[in-house]
């Protein structure tokens, strides 16, 4: 048994390492689910770019998704442009962490405070994760979670109000080699 899964895993890597070596850029697109502490699961779509060298890689990607918060009185609806390093320990496994540039629109539907106004805001957040790279077929599949840090400033609430903002995503993207 020992043996045969030792097999396996050898034929796995060498058959996505031959791969990997063909396409060191990639682009298309992704979908998956983003979860924050405090709403729902959503869907969420985007696109990537991957530009892989060796045992590491650097990705830059484009999202969009929307949560509610506070019983559905607060909508934040965000674009998410984020850059990743990537650290392969194997050629179909992957670590990364990055940055991200969130632009997020703020809809309020509060009866009790007409005073809040909708608002457009940009603020940096950070990410780590994993996943696996399935460059064996043509387009490559790439399916990983990521947890992203993010704090919003909620100086706009009533006192006391508290949102957790930060977020996973479980995604599984495309990847057209050039």
């Amino acid at each position: 048994m020992n043996n045969r899964f030792f097999l396996i895993v050898w034929i796995i890597i060498a058959l996505s390492s031959s791969s990997f070596a063909i396409s060191l850029f990639g682009l298309g697109p992704r979908a998956g689910l983003s979860k924050s502490g405090d709403s729902d699961a959503k869907f969420m779509i985007g696109a990537s770019a991957r530009l892989k060298l060796g045992g590491l890689g650097v990705e830059g990607a484009i999202d969009y998704r929307s949560d509610k918060y506070l019983d559905d009185q607060l909508t934040v609806k965000q674009w998410p442009v984020s850059a990743s390093l990537l650290l392969y320990p194997l050629p179909f496994v992957y670590g990364l962490a990055g940055a991200g540039w969130y632009n997020s629109t703020w809809e309020y539907d509060v009866p009790n405070m007409p005073g809040l106004e909708d608002k457009t805001e940009q603020q940096m957040g950070y990410h780590i994760g994993a996943g696996v790279e399935l460059p064996i077929i043509k387009p490559t599949i790439a399916a990983d979670i990521r947890y992203v840090f993010l704090d919003y400033d909620l100086s706009d609430l009533p006192e006391g109000t508290d949102v957790d903002a930060n977020y996973y995503t479980i995604t599984v993207s495309l990847f057209w080699g050039f």
